[in-house]
């Protein structure tokens, strides 16, 4: 009998990998970052983006880093998908994060950065007709996620308040 191993992917802040199963998909630090998974569950693959900002034509500096931005982080991690054999009618998301992390209210729109993170990440596929078909976003707290490839669930650890599963 063969014993099948799955491998953590851990995926840094502003960072991204994609894998088929049985391998897993972590990333922790998520505050107002929000963490996206698109995956395909018929060829079981899948993709974890770390989101830290809204959008790259926002950012004064030459963008070095594509996976720091909600739209170009889904964009590439699409490209990685398709080049893995996810098939794009197959496609669908999951996402976690965009909390308020600090505790001063502001109708500074340029300061709720994790509304805002939410918002580009559900306009980013929403224009690519990817449906997100769970999420856990907002709050106050921190949460660490892990996705399990071969079941297509989402394991949700939020600070001071346990573990969920979507």
């Amino acid at each position: 009998m063969t014993t099948i191993t799955s491998t953590i992917l851990k995926v840094g802040i502003a960072d991204l990998k994609t894998t088929k199963a049985p391998n897993l998909l972590k990333t922790s630090g998520l505050g107002s970052c929000v963490g996206v998974v698109v995956f395909d569950s018929t060829n079981k693959i899948a993709g974890l983006a770390h989101i830290m900002l809204p959008d790259s034509t926002a950012s004064k500096r030459e963008t070095n880093n594509v996976m720091k931005y909600a739209d170009t982080a889904i964009e590439l991690l699409l490209e990685e998908l398709y080049q893995l054999g996810a098939k794009k009618y197959a496609l669908k998301a999951k996402m976690a994060g965009g909390a308020h992390m600090f505790s001063f209210r502001s109708e500074n729109k340029m300061l709720r950065i994790g509304d805002r993170n939410v918002e580009a990440v559900r306009r980013h596929l929403t224009a690519q007709k990817i449906p997100i078909i769970a999420e856990d976003v907002g709050g106050n707290k921190g949460r660490t996620i892990e996705f399990n490839v071969e079941t297509g669930m989402l394991e949700i650890r939020t600070v001071n308040s346990g573990i969920a599963v979507i």
